[in-house]
């Protein structure tokens, strides 16, 4: 036989098997794959089959809200929080909270009217604590975004691209700037373009200074330029704005702390007195001249306070 044909077979033969033993590995891997994710679905389903039937009727009422306009507003609010509920277990906290109130005043004070004075309050608190977990959290972003600035500039003039300049934020610095710059990268890996993943964090950090930061970025990518040197000019200006902002908050301490102690004083003397002495208060209940009384002064202590606080309140 001649030599030469039996070098081309043999070559053949090693191609076919060189070929068929990657279509093995290959179908191999892409069974084993497809077996993974099947069983991956199978437990995602036994999770969701074993979770509290109380706990998966929140969820199917939470889709439900999901189409209202509220609730993507009450969305954004517990996001910019950090509050990890949902809008329908936000909204049962919300209405134990009115019906523990309205006992709590009803037994306390002796009377339905302190009842449904107490619900209204306990119909605020929800929102006044998810507000205070809010000015919190901003205000301790506003503190670490200038030199979260700082180290995204130097990250770059480096020679770190913008991605990996990020992703050095979320592991150098400290919540909650750390875990929301590393909510960006996650979000930018996952396909988001970078623009739309800065107005996600704009929307959970009601920021001005993260604005123009995030404003510079976008408008660098746009039109070129050095972008280390313009976060260097924004980062003064953050510091120098923080700086000004506690010399101002010093500066009105004693004014705020006033609006507070003058607004709860007349409310905390009389429930005092309606606890010690029912029957002496009770002319503010029962009679024109006093339900008189009690709307002309209540409305005269908000509108006091909010005069205080805006006053107080200095933009800068």
């Amino acid at each position: 036989m001649n030599p030469l044909l039996l070098v081309g077979l043999a070559a053949s033969a090693a191609v076919f098997l060189l070929f068929f033993g990657l279509a093995r590995v290959v179908g191999g891997g892409a069974a084993a794959l497809d077996a993974r994710l099947d069983m991956y679905g199978a437990r995602h389903k036994q999770e969701e089959k074993s979770r509290p039937k109380e706990t998966r009727f929140v969820d199917s009422v939470d889709k439900v809200l999901v189409r209202r306009g509220f609730a993507a507003n009450i969305a954004t609010e517990l996001a910019r929080a950090d509050l990890k509920l949902t809008v329908t277990e936000y909204l049962i906290a919300n209405g134990l909270s009115v019906v523990l109130m309205f006992y709590l005043g009803k037994i306390l004070l002796h009377g339905p009217v302190f009842g449904l004075l107490a619900a209204i309050v306990g119909f605020f608190i929800p929102r006044l604590f998810v507000r205070q977990r809010q000015a919190k959290r901003l205000k301790d972003f506003n503190n670490q975004l200038a030199d979260a600035v700082m180290l995204l500039a130097n990250s770059l003039r480096s020679g770190y691209s913008l991605l990996q300049s990020m992703d050095m934020i979320s592991t150098q610095l400290a919540p909650p700037i750390s875990s929301e710059f590393q909510r960006v990268v996650k979000e930018i890996g996952l396909g988001i373009p970078n623009e739309q993943a800065f107005q996600n964090l704009l929307r959970r950090i009601n920021s001005d200074d993260l604005d123009l930061m995030i404003t510079a970025i976008n408008v660098q990518h746009e039109v070129g330029g050095n972008l280390a040197e313009i976060l260097d000019n924004i980062g003064e200006i953050i510091r120098e704005r923080v700086r000004i902002k506690g010399e101002i908050r010093t500066l009105t301490a004693m004014q705020r702390a006033s609006s507070y102690i003058i607004t709860a004083l007349p409310v905390i003397m009389t429930l005092i007195i309606t606890m010690i002495n029912p029957e002496y208060m009770s002319t503010l209940w029962t009679t024109v001249c006093g339900w008189i009384m009690l709307i002309v002064s209540g409305i005269m202590l908000v509108t006091g306070f909010l005069i205080i606080r805006k006053i107080v309140d200095i933009e800068i």
